[in-house]
């Protein structure tokens, strides 16, 4: 290391409290960041084929620690040329480093939602929504106070609403299937019931009773702000396609006029259905009727609806891979019942005293985060510590975090850090929650104007426990066929087994 570079690096300690860490942390040798990004243009690309289709994710980030020797290092992300102008990143991997992406003191979130690249806003009304500002812009406390307001008026309808537009269609309707088929798709139900269920919950009205279909029209405007993290739609069947989805997919934008018409109808739809969160919450706190209405078509489709489309799969994949030769079904079973009483009624109450259930949705959240990346800009030079060195980063530079590799650290969770525990969070007392972050910063913490965490992220926690508990209540057992998909996984129901009645 130059002795330029340690004085830089001795600065920016002093700047950024470095040197207030503990003894361990001050005995940590500063070290230049490892890995290059390469040849302009050229190395984007091959680290964009490799990552998508000739080792995929987890071996692209695992070679570069084994290459490197470090969980902190530089690489391209895609989707590089041509679509982004600039993809290199410092990567960060391990559950000591990835959290400065939640310190506004060093970190600007600023469009970067998605990485290295940039949808239009005209895919969002021309607005920044919300999850593109920064804590530090004016639009960025408006606008998520508005969704703290609209989440709170409408919390006692929540658990109704799941039952009613969720469950019992969604099971009822899985049974039915496999009584006649033999095996129920419950991805396909989870996708047009959780729309219903968020409208339910957030505006006291389904999308189907209006007689309007949102399903299609919301995953055709996902799409071209997806399809550049998306991989392996064609080449999953037809691999030596992988040249053709490359190109329509991660080479250059979907154009916004595509789905210019499907917007327009979602933006009607909320416009209607909104309209008393708007006129009345929005209005309180002088955010204007079009940025309102925009955020929450945003907050319903993109983040709540594409969320539930990721995380319920997932959490019934585990559910099924472990209940099949032990009795964690069972022990599910049991603690919700006695939770719920005689009546049976499920209620927050009865839900608090779940700990099993709880764990069971931390532990999916931790092994398989429904939102695997997190990006930010450094706003100062700043050094950045993993479990054996420290950094110096500069202003300006993008830092990435794959959080799957975070939240399995073995360092942290210890030897079984890959397995999925169910009872891992019984008792825990934030010991290793304070390690759980899928909701851009961790459990421990709540969401507030001044970060970017999840604005939902109780929201989502609650009713990934009514979906355990709700099934639980239903039926003593479940099997299912599990696979992965290009997001989260793809669950097929192949029977389940009716709570036995109580005798009387």
């Amino acid at each position: 290391m130059s002795s330029a570079m340690q004085k830089e690096a001795a600065e920016a300690q002093e700047n950024t409290g470095y040197g207030d860490h503990s003894a361990t942390s001050n005995a940590l040798k500063i070290k230049e960041i490892p890995g290059s990004c390469g040849i302009p243009f050229v190395s984007p690309f091959l680290d964009r084929l490799e990552y998508f289709y000739f080792k995929g994710q987890d071996k692209f980030f695992q070679s570069r620690i084994e290459r490197y020797g470090s969980t902190v290092f530089r690489a391209n992300m895609p989707p590089g040329p041509f679509m982004a102008s600039n993809p290199r990143v410092i990567v960060v991997l391990d559950a000591k480093s990835f959290p400065v992406l939640f310190d506004n003191t060093k970190i600007e979130k600023k469009d970067v939602l998605y990485g290295t690249y940039i949808p239009s806003t005209k895919l969002t009304g021309n607005y920044r929504i919300c999850a593109n500002l920064d804590p530090s812009e004016p639009s960025h406390t408006k606008v998520k106070q508005f969704l703290f307001n609209l989440l709170a008026s409408r919390k006692s309808e929540i658990v109704p609403a799941f039952r009613a537009s969720f469950i019992t269609p969604v099971f009822t309707k899985l049974e039915s299937q496999i009584a006649s088929d033999g095996r129920s798709d419950f991805n396909k139900l989870n996708d047009h019931f959780a729309l219903e269920f968020l409208c339910d919950a957030y505006f006291g009205t389904c999308p189907s009773k209006t007689g309007i279909s949102l399903d299609t029209k919301a995953i055709m405007w996902l799409l071209p702000q997806l399809a550049p993290l998306a991989s392996k739609i064609l080449a999953e069947r037809f691999f030596p396609l992988w040249f053709l989805e490359d190109l329509l997919l991660h080479t250059f934008p979907i154009p916004s006029f595509l789905v210019k018409s499907q917007y327009k109808a979602l933006y009607s739809y909320f416009e209607s259905v909104g309209a008393h969160a708007v006129d009345n919450i929005a209005a309180q706190i002088g955010l204007s009727r079009e940025e309102a209405i925009n955020n929450l078509l945003y907050t319903t489709i993109f983040n709540a609806y594409g969320g539930f489309k990721v995380l319920f799969p997932i959490i019934l994949k585990w559910l099924a891979s472990c209940g099949k030769h032990t009795d964690l079904h069972a022990r599910i079973a049991s603690e919700v019942r006695s939770a719920v009483g005689e009546n049976g009624q499920l209620t927050i109450t009865a839900l608090e005293n779940m700990d099993l259930v709880k764990s069971v949705v931390y532990e999916a959240l931790r092994i398989e985060p429904p939102v695997p990346y997190q990006y930010g800009h450094a706003k100062k030079d700043f050094v950045l510590e993993n479990h054996d060195a420290a950094f110096l980063v500069r202003k300006g530079e993008m830092i990435f975090g794959y959080q799957p590799f975070a939240t399995t650290d073995s360092r942290v969770f210890g030897s079984d850090a890959q397995t999925f525990v169910p009872d891992r969070f019984v008792g825990d007392d934030g010991k290793l929650l304070k390690y759980l972050c899928w909701s851009n910063g961790p459990e421990t913490e709540d969401p507030t104007v001044g970060n970017k965490q999840c604005a939902g992220k109780n929201f989502v926690v609650l009713v990934s426990r009514l979906l355990v508990a709700e099934l639980f209540l239903r039926y003593d057992s479940f099997t299912a066929e599990a696979s992965k998909i290009s997001l989260g996984a793809q669950v097929t129901f192949t029977d389940v087994t009716k709570a036995k009645p109580k005798l009387a």
